[in-house]
């Protein structure tokens, strides 16, 4: 065989590194601070509707291919009830095999070969591989971490913080912004909250954003996966700013807010011409998925707002309670203002590459994290962070912060 079997477009792409961190935490034993799914499961209440469904016979064939038609509604109504959104469930909603889905097909649907996607980074794995499978260019504009004295409201943390003391949050340049858009350019890929950096977009740089696409008349893809796990500042949908609701595809899932990351039930709002594109594509990907789930998760769009602050309000717990014991342990932490995750540099350990620090980890303390260079085009820009997931138990995070305080006997680097 002379060429090889795998497209050269995703021959950087062979394997994710979270799936290789979480294999690496089931041979060793260790914790999983790794991959972002959390520990316990989410309301009762909603597992019981997906039995439900189930025994009903709701769901146990093929579903609708834009999604059953109540989970359409209760995505419509969601957006109207937190965001003002107004959405058209018959033409503008779509539901799709969790967000990884949607964000394969909008890129496969709005790309030509040759586009360019100017995206945040660092950057989730799946928006690399999305790009290069529609065969267009990422042009990458990189979060760079600014002093901040405080993260805002909500916290108990400054920023971040370990042997550096209050330390920055990461922050977009808007000039860098500007720059990197070219003729070629087709699309913005936003992510905010941000994973992994948990950065939540500021009112200024979305308006920033929406003032780019309007001007140079790009679209902009947005994954607002993490809409509700906001601890500091405000989550802003782009399509609500002036001028953006025609030119945004918004992407949510249900994985993220209400634990349960296994289903995969995700959804687009668009406007309809935009919303039949990725339909088109998504038609061709899975045609359908989850159909049980998706009158579960119709169900659990319609909780009380309660449910939410009360979820918000235990990650922001875990996250103190992770960033604190990563403080302790000798890290430089950035404590985020949204996700699942805190990254932490390093340097202060005496340790240099994030990649070589991750593999030992496990070994060294029995802690799986992950480390962000592979989240960079250029890896030196995060040769130095790492990632952790704090939507564990408070047993699990207050055992891998005893673990890591290991790391500080000798301060002995691994490599």
């Amino acid at each position: 065989m002379g060429r090889p079997p795998l497209s050269s477009r995703l021959t950087p792409f062979v394997t994710t590194i979270f799936a290789e961190m979480s294999a690496l935490a089931v041979r060793t034993g260790a914790i999983n601070l790794g991959q972002g799914f959390p520990d316990t499961d989410g309301p009762a209440e909603v597992a019981e509707a997906a039995v439900r469904a189930v025994r009903e016979g709701r769901g146990n064939q093929y579903p609708p291919g834009p999604g059953i038609p109540e989970l359409r509604r209760a995505v419509a109504e969601h957006q109207r009830r937190w965001y003002g959104l107004e959405w058209d469930p018959e033409s503008e909603v779509l539901v799709t095999a969790g967000a990884t889905e949607a964000l394969a097909a909008a890129l496969l649907a709005l790309l030509e070969p040759g586009d360019e996607v100017v995206a945040l980074e660092p950057y989730y794995d799946s928006y690399a591989a999305g790009i290069a499978m529609a065969g267009a260019r990422r042009v990458p504009v990189t979060l760079r971490p600014e002093p901040a004295a405080a993260t805002g409201t909500g916290g108990t943390g400054t920023g971040a913080t370990g042997a550096a003391g209050t330390t920055p949050s990461y922050r977009l340049d808007l000039d860098e912004l500007r720059a990197a858009v070219t003729p070629a350019t087709r699309l913005i890929l936003l992510n905010s909250p941000h994973n992994p950096t948990g950065t939540v977009l500021n009112r200024t740089e979305l308006e920033a954003v929406a003032a780019l696409a309007r001007e140079r008349d790009l679209l902009v893809v947005t994954d607002e996966v993490y809409e509700h796990l906001v601890f500091d500042g405000e989550h802003i949908p782009i399509a609500t700013l002036p001028g953006m609701r025609e030119r945004t595809v918004s992407i949510s899932s249900a994985g993220k807010s209400y634990s349960f990351t296994g289903w995969k039930v995700g959804w687009v709002t668009a406007p309809a011409p935009l919303l039949a594109a990725v339909r088109t594509a998504k038609q061709y990907l899975t045609y359908v998925s989850s159909g049980p789930f998706q009158y579960a998760v119709a169900e659990a769009l319609a909780l009380p707002d309660s449910y939410l602050a009360g979820l918000r309000a235990d990650l922001l717990r875990k996250r103190d309670l992770l960033s604190d014991g990563l403080a302790e342990a000798g890290f430089r932490v950035f404590r985020p203002s949204g996700t699942y995750f805190v990254t932490a540099d390093i340097t202060p350990l005496g340790e240099k590459d994030g990649v070589a620090f991750c593999m030992s980890l496990p070994e060294r303390c029995g802690v799986v994290a992950v480390p962000t260079q592979v989240f960079y085009d250029d890896p030196d820009a995060g040769r130095s962070i790492v990632r952790f997931a704090f939507c564990k138990k408070d047993e699990v995070l207050r055992e891998a912060g005893a673990r890591l305080r290991r790391l500080g006997d000798g301060r002995t680097p691994a490599s």
